[in-house]
Order: structure tokens, then sequence, then C-alpha cells
């Protein structure tokens, strides 16, 4: 009997033990969830940026100096983002259409990719301010530039756009009688329009003018499509204290003309 006693108080010294352990981890594991976005990304002593960087003036890839470089004016404002954070930026370059996975996978902590805020991004993120409206047109072949000047002269042609974005949906409304290819990236569509393969691509205006300002044997044919509903960054829901933050350096930028000057900086660099 007095051996089974000394076994219960074992026992319960051992019990009292993992339960001071577990309520440990516990508190630990709620203090860390405690913090906020901003305040693990300060620790991180970095943010780090999803993008596609084939889409100039707002991401591309440009080679300066000799080292291939991420430009344009979306790699700016994630650049100021980061320096009014007091921390260094990590750019991470994906398919468009793999962005939000990426996202809400807290792989990235926003999305500058000229993404528009539409209502079916919105279940999933969030989106700062509007910083930027562009209106949709197409790029063809220079030498069908009057040919191919609105929706019906594509009839039983190949339109393409760039899979995931905006522009699938004006394919699909204003084009109905044209054949949608839809494709992860902008070079890859351009390699198709210019070998014949589809007759048209729809791009925000300022994106179509710098692939055409790059390439003689393509040009933009002026049709205006619409608005796109403007670009914002995404970030993941639940973050106020980084969507403040974020939010903060936009209106910022946008009320001293510095956005101005990002734009103007990068458009000039796409083009040469």
């Amino acid at each position: 009997i007095k051996g089974g006693n000394v076994m219960k108080k074992k026992l319960m010294v051992l019990g009292v033990a993992i339960l001071m352990v577990l309520s440990f981890v516990g508190c630990s594991s709620s203090a860390e969830e405690e913090k906020s976005a901003v305040e693990m990304i300060k620790e991180k002593g970095k943010i780090v940026v999803g993008t596609s960087a084939d889409y100039p003036p707002y991401e591309f890839h440009k080679e300066i100096n000799g080292v291939d470089t991420y430009v344009g004016f979306d790699i700016a404002i994630a650049q100021k983002i980061a320096e009014d954070m007091g921390v260094e930026l990590e750019i991470v370059d994906m398919k468009f259409d793999g962005l939000r996975a990426a996202l809400t996978g807290k792989k990235i902590d926003f999305i500058a990719a000229g993404m528009n805020p539409t209502e079916e991004r919105k279940k999933s993120v969030d989106f700062s301010i509007v910083y930027y409206d562009a209106h949709s047109t197409m790029l063809v072949a220079a030498d069908k530039v009057d040919m191919l000047k609105a929706p019906e002269d594509f009839k039983g042609l190949k339109v393409g756009v760039q899979k995931g974005t905006i522009q699938e949906e004006i394919a699909d409304t204003q084009f109905p009688d044209s054949e949608k290819v839809a494709i992860s990236k902008i070079p890859n569509l351009i390699m198709e329009l210019q070998s014949g393969k589809i007759d048209g691509i729809i791009l925000a205006e300022v994106v179509a003018k710098s692939y055409a300002d790059a390439n003689e044997s393509i040009a933009v044919n002026n049709l205006d499509l619409g608005s796109e509903g403007g670009v914002a960054l995404a970030i993941n829901k639940n973050q106020e204290d980084l969507l403040s933050q974020i939010n903060s350096t936009l209106e910022t930028i946008i009320e001293d003309k510095t956005l101005e000057k990002y734009i103007i900086e990068a458009t000039e660099l796409s083009a040469q």
C-alpha cells in the first residue's frame, strides 16, 4: 500500500510537470499569435513582396551594370514601403496566377503586381487603396494594325491574354466570337503574336505601349477596352496594421507626386 502511494505521488508530480510544460508552450504560442504582422516583419528585418516581373512598366527584368535586376514602379513602391518600415525588401518572382496562393500560404507578405481589386479576389485577400488606373487596349502585328481595330475584326481569330488577369474577363465579354488563348507569361504571348499563332493580345495600355516600343513588329491598335478598375497591393486578411502601414506609404507618394516620378522613370526604362 505504501509503495502504491509513492507511485501515485510520482504520477501526480509527473502530471503537474507535463501540464506546466503544455501551459508554457500554449502561452508561448499565444504570445506569438498576438504579435502583429508589422511586428513580425520588423523582427525578421525584411518584408517579402510577390510579383510577376513580366509586366513593364509595373514590374520587369532589366540588366543594370551587367546584373539582372527587378525594376518598375511597383518595385519602387515596394522598396519605399520597406524603407518606411525600416526593413529590407525581398522580391519573389512567380507566375501571376500563383500569387494569391503564395500570399494566403504566407510565403510572401504582400503582392505588388498590377493587380485589380476585384470582388472575387477580395474573398481571399484584402487590398490597399487604388494607386493607379489604366485602360486596356490591344497589341497586334504592326502590318495588321489598320485591319484589326475593333472587337468584331477579331471574329474567328485568336486573342491572347495573361492567365488570371482582368483581361481574361474582357476577352470573354467583349470578344465572344474570338478564341481566347490564356498564357501565364506575357513574353510568351508576345512570341505567339510575333509568330502569327495568335492575332492580338489584350493588355493594360501602358504595358502594351512598353512592349510595342521595344518591338517594331508589333503595334498598339488604340482600341479602348475600358478601365481596368485600378490596381492595388494585396495583403492577407486580418492584418490591419500592415494594411495601414502600406496605405500610409501609398497616400504619401501619391500626394507628393513621387508615384508619378516612379511611373515616368519605369516607363522610360522599359523603352530602353
